[in-house]
């Protein structure tokens, strides 16, 4: 059975085939720069690759591209796209309407596009390709929708309310709704079935960090807690994202500086963070050599990833009673072991000890880097959403 998988931005459209009898990826690539000057990347299982501009004013124009890419040309792996099962996406916002996995509808895209304005960078440009989709493929092909703040749906009430009026909850859906959820369920999963323990087992930590960044508490298998919020901006420091920010500190800023909301929102999504504090860069590779050369901006930034990680840490060993495991995913999580070395210093009260000549020497590799004395499983879990997605797909497609 084959599965594509396709993960909508504002201005891309990311994809992976998958074959589902050995969970193999066929083909993946990007449609980027859609409604600005268009890009295509594909590469296939056996080596091939392509790479050319293209046209796409929207998203149904890059859908039809990426259609025409799979199915002919020297880097084509499908005869027509009959040969596909099913068609998977994920999705950032469900809020408190999708708690699970569901086939997309015309009334769910509905939905999902009416949640907009809880994710304006993510839901639309969701909506537009699942409508794109359904025109591009044959008749019945199933599609279906796999949402990040799903997992976290299991969150109490004291974990994702704000101490806002309650009318801004009721009527505004103002409350905590987590990301990342799909790669949380799939690290934590992946190390149940590594430990051989059953879910209720384990108090697990998961950092997944990169260019955004989420910690969640997960208690016997489900999310008890998470550090984004409302949207993905609220939490640690990210590459372009401020993290959480004192609000009278962000109407400071916006009426010193005389931006809008909308340009303040940009200011803190995408001009902060890594880049913003640094001046060096949003990525975290140029931040490490930034730290390495002695830039002090660089430092700065390292300083406080760091330690905001260990205070989730301990907030959350604290909120679930224990601390069994924590895990590093996500693309600094798993390839930044300097990172990993920092977070992990001076946590031996909570058991927390992990073998730095181990740990300095592992990239992108399932590896429990807990040094002999340490009490708390530490380890590094690739993560792999769009497995999750075609699984999840695959099981309800199935039923």
């Amino acid at each position: 059975m084959i599965i594509l998988v396709v993960n909508a931005g504002s201005s891309s459209l990311k994809y992976q085939l998958l074959d589902m009898t050995d969970e193999s990826v066929i083909a993946k690539g990007n449609c980027d720069r859609i409604g600005i000057d268009g890009h295509v990347s594909h590469k296939t299982l056996d080596g091939r690759e392509i790479s050319f501009d293209s046209n796409l004013p929207t998203h149904t124009e890059a859908f039809e591209k990426l259609v025409e890419v799979l199915t002919t040309g020297e880097a084509s792996v499908l005869k027509s796209m009959g040969e596909i099962s099913a068609v998977g996406h994920r999705v950032v916002q469900g809020a408190e309407i999708f708690d699970k996995t569901c086939i997309a509808t015309d009334e769910v895209i509905d939905q999902i596009d009416d949640l907009a304005e809880l994710a304006p960078v993510h839901n639309h440009p969701h909506a537009l390709a699942l409508r794109a989709c359904k025109k591009v493929l044959p008749d019945g092909t199933p599609q279906v929708v796999v949402f990040d703040t799903a997992f976290h749906q299991t969150m109490p009430r004291k974990a994702y309310m704000y101490g806002l009026p309650y009318e801004c909850y009721e009527d505004l859906h103002v409350r905590k709704y987590g990301f990342h959820g799909t790669s949380h369920r799939y690290v934590a999963h992946k190390l149940q079935k590594t430990l051989a323990k059953k879910p209720e087992e384990l108090k697990i930590v998961s950092c997944h960090l990169g260019n955004g960044s989420s910690i969640t508490a997960i208690d016997g298998g489900i999310s008890v807690d998470t550090s984004m919020g409302f949207t993905p901006l609220d939490g640690l420091i990210m590459g372009t994202r401020s993290g959480s920010v004192d609000p009278s500190a962000v109407e400071f800023v916006q009426k010193k500086l005389g931006l809008s909301p909308n340009e303040m929102s940009d200011y803190m999504n995408r001009k902060s963070g890594f880049l913003g504090l640094s001046g060096i860069s949003s990525d975290n590779r140029e931040i490490s050599q930034g730290v390495e050369e002695g830039n002090e901006r660089a430092i700065i930034v390292r300083d406080l990833l760091t330690y905001q990680i260990k205070k989730y840490i301990g907030s959350y060993a604290a909120a679930m009673n224990g601390l069994d495991a924590i895990i590093f995913t996500g693309g600094i999580g798993e390839n930044a072991p300097e990172v990993r070395e920092e977070v992990c210093a001076d946590m031996d009260f909570l058991g927390i000890k992990i073998d730095n000549e181990l740990n300095a020497n592992v990239r992108g590799a399932l590896t429990n880097l807990t040094s002999d004395d340490g009490k708390v499983q530490v380890w590094v879990v690739p993560t792999n959403e769009e497995l999750l997605i075609a699984r999840d797909t695959l099981a309800l497609i199935g039923e």
